[in-house]
């Protein structure tokens, strides 16, 4: 495992170019997400919605899960010992809850499998006070490393 790149993939007060891959977006919504824990294939993180991952009606943008499973997804490959966060192939997410301004979000990520080029990590979304599932997600990446041509 990685702390460090963990850390790096999640730091609140990270820019653009420290997060890999990322856009002035992803440092936005990543901003508040507090790092509970982290071990081998796992990563435990949480955050309050609040009014800027909001609509106008005070409901957590799907956009904001979105962004946020695909940086906790590469999160979970770096704690897995993966050396590279990989390149998304796909990102599947069920929304079955909402989730308003001011409710705090319990985000699971685990590894499911990485293998040598492809890996898949789950990212589940619940609502800490009730442990109530909000949305799920299932991040599969391209792991391998491209070639130098």
């Amino acid at each position: 495992m990685d702390p460090e790149a963990v850390r790096r993939t999640l730091d609140p007060t990270a820019s653009p170019e420290d997060i890999s891959g990322s856009t002035p977006y992803d440092a936005f919504v990543i901003s508040g997400v507090r790092l509970d824990s982290a071990e081998h294939g796992r990563v435990l993180c949480s955050f309050v919605v609040t009014p800027r991952h909001a609509s106008s009606q005070g409901y957590l943008l799907s956009g904001v899960t979105a962004t946020l499973a695909d940086q906790l997804g590469s999160a979970v490959f770096f704690s897995s010992g993966v050396g590279t966060s990989g390149v998304s192939l796909e990102i599947s997410l069920s929304y079955v809850d909402t989730a308003t301004v001011g409710e705090e979000i319990e985000v699971e990520g685990k590894l499911l499998r990485a293998g040598k080029s492809v890996g898949v990590v789950s990212v589940d979304f619940r609502k800490k006070r009730t442990g109530k599932l909000m949305a799920q997600a299932r991040h599969t990446k391209y792991l391998a490393v491209s070639s130098k041509l």
